[in-house]
């Protein structure tokens, strides 16, 4: 791998191609819009999110006269397709970023942390992403969050320096003690953390289907107090940082993506707790339901940190309830069996012990495998009619819902790199007798 040489570009105004439509294309193309660049999509297929964006829409397979005039080329397709945009860029001398695809790539993106006018980006030369990504999040954890006062008074400074003809090697030491004067008036403000009710030196939270809205109010408090947080792929990045100031960084497991490794996410809750700091493991849903929160909780325990488990409302009950679809309804069902569809051995282990039919199914991590999960129903005696549901997105903005029969959960249309629930059963035709209702079409099963 060449050595990079770090730059950042001015696109305003200026042509920029994407190549690709889907959910990795629709990224790239709202921070391009966000840098003010005139950017052109092709592709057969487009996200309707790109096409709510002020772009250029071309719908069709990608040809070499595509880049004529470009400055600038985003490939975000598969393999081959981004060889042939990477040919045709070098034969125009034009740099392409190729996501996750360094092979066909002239440009690397690196983790960029964006506040108040002060950028900075952190690259690996296209070899490991993630580690990028971790570097950006503890940076970000770490920049002050009124750097906008260091630029103001960096700004005032400097014009008085001009005027003073001040040597430039006096200045950053002036400099310096201008910003430390902006928290002398702050030093004998007491500490709210140091005023707060003791509590356990790490927490493992849960962060419920989604919406930060359900997160609990206890949930809340120790993020507010927290140094750390270790939260999950599902968690609202952009809210959590409206509840707190610690370090902040994306410990999630993504299938067929690269993670941080269990027995890593222990030692740096022990490792942080043990130096002082105050934990938040933030986890989707409920950190005791196929959260891995038992396993984190025992390494906690014996490694002696103290530590408090704080509910969250799982998206076994949460995603079925805000589609409409009540797990358990007088008449239809005294009962629910939650499964995961993560390793089908283990779901087939599940069912084993009940009758066909008998209760209805809520199946999380099935979302890839869901063809397979229907299929092995079925071959056990699971009427191939029976309605289902896969609600992707619960409590979201792109919350989507799709209702059909059993037989027929394979074939759904599931938006790309979602993660959904599955529900089996004859609850779901409560979803039907919910959105006929007048008070269903005001009010979103609780959402508004």
């Amino acid at each position: 791998m060449s050595v990079m040489f770090p730059a950042f570009l001015d696109l305003t105004g200026r042509n920029v191609v994407v190549i690709g439509g889907g959910a990795v294309a629709a990224s790239k193309v709202e921070a391009l819009v966000g840098a003010g660049a005139r950017v052109t999509v092709v592709a057969p297929d487009i996200r309707p999110e790109i096409e709510q964006m002020d772009v250029q829409l071309v719908r069709r397979e990608f040809l070499d006269a595509d880049l004529d005039g470009a400055w600038w080329v985003v490939a975000a397709a598969p393999p081959a397709v981004n060889r042939q945009v990477s040919k045709a860029a070098e034969a125009r001398r034009i740099f392409i970023n190729a996501v996750d695809d360094p092979e066909h790539a002239t440009a690397y993106l690196g983790g960029v942390v964006r506040r108040d006018g002060v950028t900075i980006a952190i690259s690996t030369d296209g070899r490991a992403p993630a580690i990028a990504g971790l570097l950006r999040e503890a940076l970000d954890g770490w920049l002050p969050r009124d750097i906008d006062r260091w630029l103001q008074t960096s700004d005032d400074a400097r014009r008085r320096w001009r005027q003073d003809r001040t040597p430039m090697e006096q200045r950053r030491p002036q400099l310096l003690e201008l910003l430390n004067a902006l928290y002398e008036s702050k030093s004998q403000i007491p500490n709210p953390k140091s005023q707060a009710a003791k509590r356990a030196q790490v927490a493992l939270v849960g962060a419920g289907p989604g919406d930060p809205e359900l997160w609990t109010q206890r949930a809340v408090v120790y993020l507010k107090e927290a140094d750390l947080v270790l939260y999950d792929a599902l968690v609202d990045a952009a809210a959590l940082r409206r509840f707190t100031d610690g370090q902040c960084f994306c410990v999630g497991k993504r299938a067929h993506r690269e993670s941080v490794r269990q027995d890593t996410i222990h030692r740096l809750m022990i490792r942080a707790a043990r130096a002082g700091k105050r934990v938040v493991r933030l986890k989707g849903g409920d950190p005791f339901v196929f959260g891995r929160g038992a396993e984190e909780a025992l390494a906690l325990a014996m490694a002696g940190v103290p530590f408090e488990v704080v509910p969250g409302v799982s998206s076994a009950i949460a995603a079925p309830e805000l589609a409409g679809i009540p797990v358990t309804h007088r008449g239809t069902a005294s009962g629910f069996l939650v499964l995961s569809g993560h390793a089908v051995a283990s779901f087939e282990s599940g069912i084993a012990v009940i009758e066909p039919n008998a209760v209805p199914l809520v199946v999380l991590m099935g979302i890839g495998s869901r063809a397979q999960l229907a299929q092995t129903l079925i071959a056990r005696g699971w009427r191939a009619a029976t309605p289902a549901a896969v609600i992707c997105g619960a409590s979201t903005p792109d919350e989507w819902v799709w209702t059909g029969v059993l037989s027929e959960v394979g074939e759904a249309g599931v938006p790309e790199d979602v993660a959904g629930v599955i529900v089996i059963g004859d609850v779901v035709r409560m979803r039907e007798s919910l959105a006929g209702s007048a008070a269903a079409e005001e009010v979103r099963y609780g959402r508004h």
